[in-house]
Formats: C-alpha cells, sequence, structure tokens
C-alpha cells in the first residue's frame, strides 16, 4: 500500500449491530483526537458513528436478522452485502480496517479483503467467543487479523494457548458507566430496604423474550404465593415494549416496567436482587453489585448444537470474568418456576449465596482494571501502533 503524501489516515469501519456502533463510535472520537482531526472515516456503521462523521455504506438495520429461518431466506442479500463491502475496503485502500464485533458478516469481509490487498492492516474489535465454542477459529484468524481489542480480562491467554494471532485486553465499555450503574447515597438506603427491588429482565431480543417471559412470570408468581415480599421492576427499551407487554398477560404479579437506557440504569441502582437472562446483563449486573439467579431457554435445535459446541464451564460471563461460578445459572429442561422461585427466595434473603455473590463482585473492578487509560483510549492507541507498523513494513 502506498505511503500518502499527506498526514491525513483514511480508517474503514464495520459494524453492524448497536453495541458496536457505540464501539466504533467512541472509537472514532478518540482518532481524531490523537491525529489532530487529520483522519478520514469510511466504512458501515449506525446513528451513533454517523454522529461522528462516519457516512454508512448501507443502513445497519439491513442485518437485523433474527433466527436460522430468517438467516436462510435472507442469505443471498447478506453475501451480497458482505461483497460490497469488501469491494469498498479494497477500493478505498484505508490504512486499516478495524471490524468491530459481528463475527458472521465482519470476518468474511475481513477474509476477502485479506485475499485481495494484504497490504491492509486488520484489526478486529471485540472478540468472538472463541474461548466458548469454536476454537479452531482464534488460529485460523491468525491469517487474516493482525490484532484482537479484547474486552474480557481473560481473552488474552486464550488467544495465546490457541495459537491466534495477537491479542490485548483493552477493557470493557461497561467499566466507563460505572458511575450509572453504582447506587448514591439515597439509592443504597433504597436497596436495602424493604420489600426489596427485584430486577426481572428476560431478554434483549424478541426471541429470548418469548422464550423467557412464560417461565419467568410462573417463577414470580409462585415466589409471591409462598409469602415472600418484593418490588418488581422490568427494564426493557422502546422497540421491545409491545413484546414485553404482551409476555406480561399471563403473568400473576405484575411489574413496574421502566424504558430506555437511562430508567434501567436507575433501577440497577436500587435493585437488591436481579432474574435475568444469561448475557452482557451478568456482567452489568455484577458490576453494579446486584446479586442474580441467571437462565436461558432456547428451540430445542439451537439447544442441540450449543450443547455439542461449548467448551466452558459456565456460559454466566459474570462467572467467566470472576473465574468462578457463583451465579447460579439454569439452562434449558433447568429452567424451570420451580427452581428459579427457590433460587430467588434464597437470594432475596441473608444467604451465603447472596453474601458469595457480593463478595465476588467486590472484585471486579480489580479484575477489569486498565490502569489510568479506558478503554477506547487503549483501543485507539493499538490501532494506531498497527496503522504505523504496517506503514513502515511497506
Amino acid at each position: 500500500m502506498p505511503v500518502r503524501e499527506t498526514a491525513e489516515r483514511k480508517v474503514f469501519l464495520i459494524a453492524t449491530e448497536e453495541s458496536g456502533d457505540r464501539l466504533g463510535a467512541s472509537l472514532m472520537k478518540i482518532l481524531r483526537q490523537r491525529l489532530g482531526g487529520a483522519v478520514r472515516f469510511e466504512g458501515v456503521g449506525g446513528r451513533a458513528m454517523a454522529r461522528e462523521g462516519l457516512d454508512s455504506l448501507f443502513p445497519i438495520e439491513e442485518l437485523s436478522i433474527i433466527g436460522l429461518a430468517a438467516v436462510v431466506r435472507q442469505l443471498p442479500k447478506i453475501l451480497r452485502l458482505i461483497r460490497q463491502t469488501a469491494e469498498a475496503v479494497t477500493e478505498s485502500g484505508p490504512d486499516i480496517l478495524v471490524i468491530i464485533d459481528s463475527p458472521d458478516f465482519t470476518h468474511r469481509v475481513a477474509k476477502r479483503v485479506r485475499a485481495r490487498d494484504a497490504r491492509i492492516p486488520i484489526v478486529d474489535y471485540v472478540s468472538p467467543s472463541v474461548w466458548a465454542w469454536r476454537p479452531g477459529r482464534a488460529r485460523a484468524m491468525r491469517t487474516y487479523v493482525d490484532h484482537v481489542l479484547a474486552l474480557l480480562p481473560f481473552e488474552p491467554e486464550a488467544y495465546r494457548r490457541l495459537h491466534g494471532p495477537p491479542c490485548s485486553y483493552v477493557g470493557h465499555p461497561l467499566t466507563e458507566q460505572l458511575g450509572a450503574l453504582r447506587p448514591g447515597p439515597e439509592e443504597a438506603r433504597r436497596r436495602d430496604a424493604p420489600p426489596p427491588v427485584l430486577l426481572v429482565l428476560p431478554g434483549s431480543r424478541r426471541s429470548e423474550i418469548r422464550h423467557h417471559m412464560a417461565v419467568f412470570g410462573e417463577a414470580l408468581g409462585r415466589l409471591a404465593g409462598q409469602g415472600t415480599a418484593f418490588e418488581l421492576v422490568l427494564p426493557t427499551m422502546p422497540h421491545l415494549q409491545e413484546a414485553v407487554a404482551d409476555g406480561l398477560k399471563s403473568w400473576p404479579v405484575q411489574p413496574r416496567v421502566v424504558i430506555g437506557e437511562a430508567e434501567k440504569r436507575a433501577a440497577f441502582r436500587i435493585a437488591h436482587a436481579a432474574l435475568a437472562k444469561s448475557g452482557t446483563v451478568t456482567l452489568e449486573l455484577a458490576l453494579a453489585g446486584v446479586p442474580m439467579v441467571t437462565a436461558y431457554r432456547t428451540g430445542s435445535a439451537e439447544a442441540w448444537i450449543l450443547r455439542r459446541a461449548i467448551k466452558v464451564n459456565s456460559v454466566i460471563l459474570a462467572n467467566l470474568v470472576i473465574g468462578e461460578n457463583v451465579v447460579p445459572e439454569f439452562l434449558q429442561e433447568d429452567c424451570t418456576p420451580e427452581k428459579l422461585s427457590e433460587a430467588l427466595r434464597e437470594l432475596l434473603g441473608p444467604s451465603d449465596l447472596r453474601r458469595k455473590q457480593l463478595a465476588a463482585f467486590a472484585r471486579i473492578d480489580q479484575i477489569m482494571a486498565t490502569g489510568n487509560a479506558p478503554p477506547s483510549v487503549r483501543a485507539a492507541d493499538i490501532v494506531l501502533a498497527t496503522m504505523r507498523k504496517a506503514r513502515r513494513a511497506d
């Protein structure tokens, strides 16, 4: 790749989900600061990246496809967008390509780019879960990824063990939001006061809500029927409000539903305990200091595949980060109203289960520490170092 006469750098970014879009926007902001504004951004992103100056090749909503059947129906469109994006990268000839999460899309683009122009360095921001399933992917990534930016502290060691590309822990964006997750004095008093605030978090996708609402509602009904007092709060997002409302019609105990990110954070700050679907929310709750019971249900075909693919002894992100299975998980046939209600009853009281979780969560800041630099700054510095290394090699 020829060295430009101008000092301006060109960075091509690809993010196809809202979480990746937020990471991309933060990265763009720091890169612009680091380069004194002498940078041009191209690629694929959402609203947050658009506010930082990105004109997306296509709306990322075109890839909001949920469910195997929907993916099969739209496969020609997905493959066309992969080809279109890879061609746009090689025609642009950027100083670096940054792919952000969404590996089923972004890694296919990266492979095509590397095959067409090996001079373009490629950084993968957010590691695929090679430590949980498909471990062979780590070694394969060495052929088309120059550096992985990890959100979780145990991931660099996993890449070394699996002979993957260089991997650096930059930190999770949630660690930049601790002030919004943790209670002030008044909120701490509410967290400890009766009746305890119990959060219920059935999922962030319609399919997850469909799988979890009935069993969660029955479990909470059993809990209330046993005489356990609690104030129930269900945080959700505007686009899921209708799906949640449909699921709540059969619940014997009705929650207070709060809508939006700010209301969700406010609920976390006063919560005494939570019933949550497994996923990133478990790490969010751990950082907020909220003990939890976790569950996961999916379709039988997907469950069959996951059972044979998963290589870790817990699917709970909080457990994996802490390095200890302190959060109980009830998966598939174990996700029953009886088991969930019994675990919640224990968690709401002064039990060993509750004390063990709180002690483990108190260590999480140290486990996830990144020093003085926030995650977006650490990520930007590695992107710049990778770009400069590639320019010196030309």
